[in-house]
């Protein structure tokens, strides 16, 4: 871990999964997180929009942290089936995911609108967590480091200096396809991405933790997370489950 970083961060995004019956889920690992497990990292789970006010019910009084997957750049507005920054944080979030590659990819999302989305997310009071990450196509070509640089200059806005922010390294490859990038390759991108922080935002942009996110799963965590510049960790389908995802929170 990067020693100069606050604690660590492990979120869960759930994605398109969870009914209501899965806030057992989350009261099964507020239960199991107090004491050392609690100090040695910050928690949070990311349910979809219809899961956050019930779910940040069951969480209240605990450490885990509820974040949304997603906002609107506007306020309010005539958007069908959009959910605002502020409509998740009057839910009960604290953070947000923003530009997912599932979001980039499958709904078109620029630098320029996850940037815009990150506005909206300190406009509200919430944390955001801005995901970048390369395609098998860049990796293979080595334009992997400059696609990721790319995209952390492009999506987070100047805005977020003295305010608190995580950036998601996420390998497009590898998120659910059970296949990793090597530790080399991680501690390689994640410095890069460190560099370009520092460069925008100095010693604040030294400090702000880096998570990794593709297949981590109990079996693999603690290596990822001993890697250098990793600050945490983001978890798809391993955050489904109480037990998988608290294998990984006592990983550090």
């Amino acid at each position: 871990m990067n020693t100069s970083a606050p604690r660590p961060l492990i979120a869960g995004n759930w994605k398109m999964n969870g009914l209501a019956a899965s806030a057992a889920e989350v009261r099964a690992l507020a239960d199991d997180l107090k004491g050392a497990a609690a100090a040695a990292a910050r928690v949070a789970i990311c349910p979809p929009a219809t899961l956050v006010e019930r779910i940040a019910r069951e969480a209240a009084g605990s450490v885990v942290e509820i974040g949304g997957q997603d906002c609107r750049a506007e306020a309010s507005g005539a958007f069908t089936g959009d959910v605002s920054a502020e409509m998740l944080a009057d839910a009960g979030a604290t953070l947000v995911i923003l530009g997912h590659s599932e979001r980039r990819a499958g709904y078109g999302e620029t630098d320029a609108l996850v940037a815009a989305k990150v506005e909206a997310a300190l406009r509200a009071g919430l944390e955001p967590i801005v995901c970048v990450g390369e395609t098998l196509q860049e990796r293979q070509a080595g334009r992997a480091v400059d696609v990721v640089q790319a995209q952390v200059t492009g999506s987070l806005p100047e805005s977020l200096a003295g305010r608190a922010f995580a950036v998601a390294y996420e390998p497009v490859w590898a998120i659910g396809s059970g296949l990793t990038p090597s530790i080399e390759e991680i501690a390689e991108v994640h410095a890069a991405i460190r560099s370009v922080l520092v460069e925008r935002f100095g010693e604040h942009g030294r400090a702000m933790p880096i998570l990794y996110g593709g297949s981590v799963k109990p079996s693999n965590a603690a290596e990822i997370l001993s890697t250098a510049e990793v600050g945490g960790a983001l978890v798809g389908g391993a955050s489904l489950k109480a037990a998988d995802f608290l294998g990984i929170i006592r990983a550090l």
